[in-house]
């Protein structure tokens, strides 16, 4: 069974609403997951989100996610990903004052998936990178993408019309990154959640 908290977290531009979802035995690890873009109805609970949280705590992990700036009980607007960022790696650093000496996996939709990336580049200049990196609907030719990890997992509807599958393979195909394509998903993979949830379970425990 999940236990489920609602905080709140003083962030660079004020309150942060956050959710956090957790395991009944002790942790393992510890999840954070980033929501998809905040103009666009974009928020913390957004099926994809909330599927990638819940399949985190499935694996042992306590999971962390809040609303980007200016979504639901968020203070402050939509910094284009920089905030975000700036935001997501104070809650980095709460949770890991919470939960010391755990392991820390990313994971992202679409916008989110470029907040995570981010963050993952400032870990590893700090070296002290994230364990591994969950890109779904990863937003290659939307917003500058940085490289990631050779073992991030990466997951993209094959339908997918907001973010076009091509724009992912031309991204991944530098870093020689595997793809998993879903058949007949969309972007927002509905009626897909489920294959969202087994891959990541199926894998993560695989690198176990």
């Amino acid at each position: 069974m999940i236990k489920n908290t609602k905080f709140t977290l003083a962030g660079h531009a004020g309150a942060m609403e956050c959710q956090l979802d957790s395991p009944e035995a002790a942790p393992r690890g510890i999840a954070l997951i980033a929501h998809p873009h905040p103009l666009y109805g974009g928020t913390m609970d957004n099926k994809v989100a909330q599927t990638l949280s819940r399949t985190f705590v499935t694996l042992g992990y306590v999971s962390a996610r809040f609303n980007f700036r200016g979504v639901g009980g968020s203070a402050g607007s939509h910094d284009h990903g920089h905030g975000e960022t700036d935001d997501m790696a104070m809650m980095l650093a709460h949770m890991r004052a919470l939960y010391p000496g755990l392991p820390v996996a990313l994971a992202g939709f679409s916008f989110g998936t470029f907040v995570q990336a981010q963050l993952q580049q400032r870990l590893l200049g700090a070296g002290e990178p994230a364990e591994r990196l969950v890109l779904v609907g990863t937003a290659a030719g939307k917003w500058p993408m940085p490289e990631v990890p050779p073992e991030t997992i990466l997951i993209h509807g094959e339908l997918d019309d907001t973010i076009p599958l091509t724009a992912v393979f031309d991204w991944a195909r530098p870093q020689d990154l595997p793809v998993i394509v879903i058949p007949g998903a969309d972007h927002f993979f509905h009626r897909k959640l489920g294959h969202i949830k087994n891959l990541v379970i199926q894998l993560w425990k695989h690198a176990l």
